[in-house]
């Protein structure tokens, strides 16, 4: 996986670039940005649709199942720890929640469609997500 390199422009908007490719993101004009790109949260819950999308997708293929499309919609919020009913390690504080509804279209049985489902709770990023995450400081010389 190519290194991502992300490169502040004018106002709020940043130019992401990874390997070959590049978009802008932005924040909305109501938070201060000119809505030119995606809000960083948007990113986020893109990466995550996109996985559950593409482990779907792949698995149903190496099954040979007639899936012919799958439709992710996701939403994020912070809400009080308090308030979190899934919530087992925080009880304190604000916990950031997405909820998530993904559907499957193609000549699937009932059976197909709930290993799918079972399936889209076990994309890499959904595991990234739920898990701990360090994030550590590069080198110095190691942006370009």
């Amino acid at each position: 996986m190519s290194d991502v390199i992300v490169t502040s422009h004018a106002n709020l908007q940043n130019e992401v670039r990874y390997g070959e490719h590049a978009f802008i993101t932005d924040e909305p004009v109501e938070a201060g940005g000119e809505d030119a790109g995606p809000d960083p949260y948007s990113l986020l819950l893109g990466a995550l649709g996109s996985c559950i999308s593409m482990t779907t997708m792949l698995y149903a293929r190496r099954k040979a199942w007639p899936l012919e499309r799958v439709t992710v919609r996701l939403r994020q919020q912070r809400i009080h720890a308090q308030d979190c009913k899934e919530c087992e390690r925080f009880q304190e504080g604000f916990v950031h929640r997405i909820e998530r509804a993904v559907s499957f279209e193609g000549d699937l049985s009932d059976e197909q469609r709930a290993r799918l489902r079972e399936i889209s709770h076990k994309c890499p990023v959904h595991k990234t997500l739920t898990s701990e995450i360090v994030i550590t400081d590069l080198k110095d010389d190691a942006i370009s």
